[in-house]
């Protein structure tokens, strides 16, 4: 029998091979009879669910239950979810394959009770049933689909293949085909745990509310150290193999709506390796002496949503009664990481949040799931020691960017709290030389996920940096330290500022001074609107009062723009570059700008002493979610300043733009920079734009990266590159399609006029 298959068997073939090397059955179904003698027991095939296959599943998983509590189960896991939005809906099977399925029982004395339906043996993924059916009929409302590869598991179609000829661009299974598929047979995507999209060449994974740049690659199977290869066979392997399907299914996926609707994550391949690695670490905790390890994976990667799947993997996975304590070092991390949690449905617990110390110590004293702290509030009176709160063995410290400011009396104090605790510390940013203590404290690395891989794997955009106006950079080479030390925290608080002013005075001036903030601003506007691709952008200034000032002055260019353009518009004739203009005019006008910083006491007076307004932006930051605004891509609110606030921890994928105007260096520097390498649409690298002169020496600027702990360099690499490496491969590119046409005796100039 011959089927006008649409595919290359090259890439079908082989990929039904791999599913029957791991033990899953197979039939091909492209003459499947349904109804009277259904070859799999299906009435019609707007079934998506094999009952038969279901209910045995069912009666084997349960046996001690009745068949009328099967029947049950049977009906509400296939009653027509049609009503709710389709990720709702897959959200609820999820639920019922995770927890199980709620049935009513009569007992003995003909009382009834609730009874568990199990669905799938999550222990033992061998009990369970793995079929792989080919070219499957599937009918909606108006279209009738056929199916290239659907994988069920216990007769629900749990894993979606589409696949293409190894001559067509892969993103067309995603473009044409699965779009296609979720708008048609809709009910196919309630039950799907995960979706694979292959041409043979190229293969990726992601969920069913994925967009293609969140459709990922799955280069290993076991280890982080193995090679990466991008192949189908690794992805099927890595992905469907029975006991790592279950592995996924159970404790790597959620479902959140942290920045807008309701959408499903799945942990991406560096993510479920590492969560592993640290889940190993755990179950080693007696031996390693609670130094569960260093979880480095570099910014942009997903570390905080790691950590989400590390507790919830424990939860379920490590027996004991287990509390995590959330520890960061800053009130901004401290609210995003529980927003994390929170949006995913995950912390039920109100108030686990410490408002201060004595509130910490009573909820360490409680029995909580989660508690969230900043590490400060581990804070006693000078001479005191900080009281033994717990001697539980089942709590576990996961401390974010472990490296800032976890060893002094404070990280004492933690430790001093909770003697028999575990620690495991999470960063995005390598361990430089002078942090060789937190490998004493937390132990080696448990996991490494470097900018490099990132990039290859295409879980972050490249970073590229220019320096513009090197006439106002900073020229001496040798700024102060003590300086740079202060401006290394993250945020300064009043006196600290105060004191760069006062003690830094030359320098301070040097970078603020009046005629030089206006050259700048002016540059970024015309940079700003001269860019290509259109993402938000951040300006970052080296205090309060120079982030308003450069607002202030920003606002008086960009209308001097306007003006320019409107100008330039009365002399043109031709009515394409008029529309360009005209559309060039309308987004400035409707773009939205804003000053965000820390509140402090006397600010009002303090910057008015300045000559500048903070009310004004106070009044916005209090009354308006400017977060939300920042992180909607269509939301007009396109250029931000500040000076601290937003510069670590804060994930906005439609940011590709970091106006540098502030000294740093190290993990501030990094995570600073780190805003702009989000995968977003279009965006193909982030672009710092350096003023002050920080990549001058770049060697010096990235000296974390030179470190002996693992930074993943090789000879010549940089977590930033010069962007004249981009203009470079934008040449060879341009040469190359030049080349090829010319071999086809294609005329560019052609079709250009």
């Amino acid at each position: 029998m011959t089927n006008d298959y649409s595919e290359d068997a090259l890439v079908e073939q082989p990929a039904i091979e791999l599913f029957k090397e791991l033990q899953y059955d197979y039939a091909n179904c492209f003459d499947e009879k349904v109804g009277h003698d259904s070859t799999l027991g299906r009435q019609t095939t707007e079934e998506v669910v094999l009952v038969p296959k279901l209910r045995n599943a069912l009666l084997k998983l349960n046996p001690d239950l009745p068949k009328s509590a099967i029947e049950e189960a049977i009906e509400q896991i296939t009653e027509d979810k049609s009503a709710l939005n389709p990720v709702g809906a897959n959200r609820e099977i999820y639920k019922l394959l995770k927890n199980g399925i709620k049935v009513s029982v009569t007992d003995k004395n003909n009382n009834n009770e609730t009874a568990i339906v199990h669905v799938i043996d999550w222990n033992n993924p061998e009990n369970n049933d793995f079929f792989l059916a080919s070219q499957f009929w599937i009918t909606g409302e108006v279209y009738k689909r056929r199916i290239d590869l659907l994988g069920f598991v216990n007769g629900l179609p749990l894993i979606f293949i589409e696949l293409k000829a190894t001559h067509r661009r892969l993103e067309n299974a995603y473009r044409n085909n699965l779009r296609d598929y979720k708008s048609t047979i809709p009910q196919l995507f309630w039950y799907n745990a995960f979706i694979i999209l292959s041409n043979g060449s190229e293969s990726k994974i992601g969920t069913m509310s994925a967009t293609w740049e969140h459709f990922n690659d799955w280069k290993r199977i076991n280890e982080e150290s193995e090679t990466g290869v991008v192949s189908l066979e690794t992805l099927i392997k890595g992905t469907c193999e029975k006991s790592k399907f279950a592995d996924l299914l159970e404790n790597f996926i959620i479902f959140t709506d942290i920045s807008g609707p309701l959408i499903k994550m799945m942990a991406k391949n560096h993510q479920y390796l590492g969560v592993n690695n640290a889940i190993s670490a755990l179950q080693r905790s007696e031996q390693n002496k609670g130094k569960l390890g260093v979880f480095w994976h570099t910014q942009g990667s997903g570390k905080s949503y790691s950590m989400v799947f590390f507790t919830q993997k424990v939860l379920r996975k490590v027996p004991g009664n287990w509390t995590f304590l959330v520890v960061t070092d800053r009130q901004e991390l401290d609210g995003q990481i529980y927003k994390v949690y929170a949006n995913a449905g995950i912390i039920i617990e109100k108030e686990v949040q410490a408002q201060n110390g004595e509130h910490l110590k009573q909820l360490l004293k409680e029995d909580h799931r989660y508690v969230f702290t900043l590490i400060h509030k581990f804070h006693e009176e000078r001479g005191k020691l900080y009281p033994k709160l717990s001697d539980r063995s089942d709590i576990v410290v996961i401390t974010d960017e472990a490296h800032r400011t976890q060893y002094d009396i404070l990280a004492q104090n933690m430790r001093n709290a909770l003697p028999k605790a575990a620690f495991l510390a999470f960063t995005g940013t390598p361990l430089i030389a002078k942090e060789e203590k937190t490998r004493q404290v937390f132990g080696d690395y448990v996991s490494v996920y470097n900018f490099r891989q990132s990039i290859e794997d295409k879980a972050t955009v490249p970073l590229y940096y220019e320096n513009r106006i090197p006439e106002l950079q900073l020229t001496n080479t040798k700024l102060n330290e003590n300086m740079e030390d202060l401006l290394d925290k993250a945020e300064l608080d009043e006196d600290q500022e105060k004191k760069v002013e006062r003690e830094f005075s030359r320098e301070y001036h040097l970078i603020t001074r009046d005629d030089r903030l206006d050259k700048i601003a002016d540059d970024i506007v015309s940079h700003f609107m001269g860019r290509g691709q259109q993402g938000k952008a951040m300006v970052v200034s080296i205090d309060k009062a120079t982030a308003i000032r450069m607002y202030d002055k920003l606002q008086a260019h960009w209308k001097d723009y306007i003006e320019t353009l409107t100008k330039e518009l009365a002399s043109i004739r031709d009515e394409l570059a008029k529309a360009e203009i005209n559309k060039k005019i309308d987004y400035m006008k409707k773009t939205d700008m804003a000053v965000i910083v820390s509140q402090s006491q006397n600010e009002v007076e303090d910057m008015r002493a300045k000559g500048l307004d903070i009310a004004s932006h106070r009044r916005r930051m209090l009354t308006e979610d400017m977060d939300k605004k920042f992180k909607d891509e269509n939301d007009p609110f396109r250029i931000v300043f500040v000076c601290a606030m937003w510069m670590t921890g804060f994930d906005v994928p439609s940011c590709s733009t970091i106006y540098l105007d502030k000294p740093m260096r190290n993990h501030t520097l990094m995570q600073t920079i780190a805003r702009a390498n989000r995968v977003f649409g279009d965006k193909v690298n982030g672009l710092i734009v350096d003023y002050i002169g920080v990549f001058r020496d770049l060697q010096k600027a990235l000296a974390i990266y030179g470190s002996a702990y693992g930074g993943g360099l090789r000879e010549g690499e940089t977590p930033v590159a010069d962007k004249s490496k981009l203009v470079e491969t934008l040449r060879e590119s341009i040469w190359k399609v030049e080349e090829f046409c010319q071999e086809r005796e294609v005329v560019l100039n052609a079709i250009q006029t």
